[in-house]
């Protein structure tokens, strides 16, 4: 029996910020913040209960580099837009459902032209793992080609990751709907933004987004 990996998308993402070089000494996870965020509202403003304290504490530990800007966009991201989409047994066919969240997604990404997105392909427990990992690799790039159709910069995305069948949502060998997905990440910033060159991290994480798909 083949063992599958349940890995956090948080955990993840601080693997690559620590790899990568982008981690602005940036470490603490936002553990237990369902109901963080209201993106129509600047970014900790309704953080007066609980863990955090208040905003002004809040955005004191994001300018010391407690709080890992990334994570929060990444965060906010998540909850304003479903992140996951599924597709059919042995398919990289996206269907109206799967499209319908993808422009979803590609509004926000259009909204933050200083942020870098990473697709990842994931399949259920049916079939080689080698046969898996393509599968994974078709779907992340199907996901990719429809947000570009959308007006996104092809720069800003990837797809070069397939997590094939090591991280199922439900561990089951047999045929799981759930299993077969992409989810779509905050990884970064364009280093080469304006706004980033000048460490304007605040002013990205700050700005308001009302979304809203559209249509094709």
């Amino acid at each position: 029996m083949r063992t599958a990996t349940m890995t956090h998308p948080g955990s993840r993402l601080r693997q690559r910020i620590v790899a990568g070089g982008l981690a602005l000494g940036l470490t603490m996870t936002l553990a237990g913040c369902e109901d963080l965020f209201d993106v129509t509202q600047p970014l900790g403003s309704n953080l007066d209960e609980g863990n955090f304290g208040n905003p002004t504490m809040t955005n004191i530990m994001l300018h010391n580099g407690e709080l890992s800007y990334a994570e929060v966009l990444g965060d906010r991201f998540a909850e304003t837009v479903p992140t996951t989409i599924n597709f059919a047994f042995n398919s990289a066919e996206l269907d109206e459902q799967a499209r319908a969240i993808l422009r979803e997604q590609a509004a926000f990404i259009r909204h933050f032209p200083e942020v870098r997105f990473t697709v990842y392909g994931h399949t259920d427990l049916v079939g080689s793992r080698a046969y898996n990992e393509r599968l994974g690799l078709r779907r992340a790039r199907a996901a990719v080609n429809y947000i570009i159709s959308q007006g996104v910069d092809r720069s800003r995305l990837q797809a070069l990751v397939s997590r094939g069948e090591l991280e199922p949502v439900v561990p089951t060998e047999m045929e799981e709907r759930r299993n077969r997905r992409t989810e779509t990440e905050v990884t970064g910033f364009v280093q080469s933004h304006p706004l980033v060159l000048d460490g304007e991290y605040a002013r990205i994480v700050y700005r308001a987004y009302v979304g809203g798909g559209g249509g094709e």
